[in-house]
């Protein structure tokens, strides 16, 4: 059973910056991050396949958050520049195991708050 840590996240004013964390305690194929605000659906975020080593973004968050990772550690970053309200929401790590599953292990949510 692969075990998903996230830290990090808290409260940040709009135009602050945040960094979540996540490490993974075993091997992974992808990992990302995903958000869900009160009253809404969980969306995705950003994720970082190993085999192409390119992260991915959602055009809510393109050129203000930006993901890195370690493939060996299992570890991601998540870089979350120029917070706006909307962003409020809890996180959650995720990871694909292997190529052939979606998202099967996910951390425990980390909440971000952006206010003024």
């Amino acid at each position: 059973q692969l075990q998903v840590v996230e830290s990090g996240g808290g409260s940040a004013q709009p135009g602050g910056s945040l960094t979540l964390s996540c490490a993974a305690s075993g091997r992974t194929y992808a990992m990302g991050w995903f958000r869900q605000a009160p009253g809404k659906e969980r969306e995705f975020v950003a994720q970082i396949p190993w085999n192409e080593n390119k992260a991915y973004y959602s055009g809510l968050v393109k050129g203000r958050f930006t993901l890195t990772g370690d493939s060996a550690e299992n570890t991601v970053h998540l870089h979350m520049n120029n917070l706006q309200s909307e962003d409020t929401a809890v996180y959650y790590c995720a990871v694909r195991s292997t190529r052939r599953v979606k998202y099967d292990y996910w951390g425990q949510g980390t909440q971000v708050t952006v206010s003024s």
